[in-house]
């Protein structure tokens, strides 16, 4: 019966930890899932387990560990000397836990990595402008009106307009022209 109560509050520690760094429930916080699941440790045996658990957590969700990375990893866990690997049950736990949240942990690690605010739309436009809507006796050159929509996630959107003549789009093609070779370097050197 002690084993079913140890796997119990192992799940539940794995839970919290997902609970509070992955899907960012404030709610939950060390003392209570100390005071909830394992009342009769001290504290730093607690921290202990708490931390090497989390760091095992993390190690896994950025990885981003299969199947059979996980467990060529809990294997290599539980043959670890010393204080720093786990038991059998851990493992398990810790093997039911990821096949379980893998899904969603890996949603919450995207969202947590993108760039706020997004870019939710963009229209664009070319213009001739006349001299007369200038007020120039020289007639101008073509220029390209972009709209930018930005946003966060469930907030309304925030509109910037850019205005650019022929020079400019030519220094943005060629800086974009860069990106894309750099984005290439690094694609093909890896």
């Amino acid at each position: 019966m002690a084993d079913v109560e140890a796997t119990k509050s192992l799940s539940g520690l794995l839970n919290g930890i997902a609970q509070k760094v992955y899907y960012n429930n404030s709610e939950i916080t060390e003392e209570l899932l100390k005071n909830e699941l394992y009342p009769d440790l001290s504290q730093e045996e607690f921290k202990a387990l708490h931390e090497k658990m989390k760091g095992l957590v993390k190690s896994i969700a950025t990885a981003d560990m299969d199947h059979a990375q996980l467990e060529a990893f809990l294997t290599a866990q539980t043959k670890r000397q010393g204080g720093g690997g786990v038991n059998a049950e851990q493992a398990a736990a810790l093997s039911r836990f990821w096949k379980s949240q893998r899904v969603r942990v890996r949603e919450s690690l995207l969202s947590q990595s993108r760039w706020e605010p997004g870019l939710r739309g963009l229209s664009w436009r070319v213009d001739l402008q006349t001299a007369a809507s200038r007020g120039d006796a020289a007639q101008s050159g073509p220029v390209a009106l972009m709209e930018l929509e930005l946003g966060r996630a469930g907030q309304d959107s925030e509109f910037v307009c850019l205005e650019f003549d022929e020079a400019r789009i030519n220094q943005v093609l060629k800086k974009m022209a860069d990106i894309q070779e750099s984005i290439d370097n690094i694609v093909h050197h890896t």
